[in-house]
């Protein structure tokens, strides 16, 4: 099982979280951006169904797998303001 960490930072005169590197959108307030990391890492948490995924690699090959719809990632949030 995976594990995601959702950390909240400064960002552009404001707060945000990050995965993985990437931004969330910028929010007023710490608390703000608590408030979305934690909603955010709770949907991620949250079963959905089973389906057949296609993507293409980089080198244009397609591949299809299956998804099963419970490998849900575990998920944490890092505050350090």
């Amino acid at each position: 099982m995976s594990h995601v960490i959702y950390k909240i930072v400064r960002h552009d005169s404001g707060w945000a979280y990050t995965v993985n590197g990437v931004f969330s959108e910028t929010f007023a307030t710490h608390a703000a951006a608590l408030a979305a990391a934690r909603h955010a890492a709770a949907e991620q948490r949250t079963p959905g169904r089973t389906e057949a995924i296609e993507y293409e690699t980089a080198d244009g090959q397609w591949h299809t797998e299956t998804a099963a719809g419970n490998d849900r990632p575990e998920t944490d949030i890092e505050d350090k303001a």
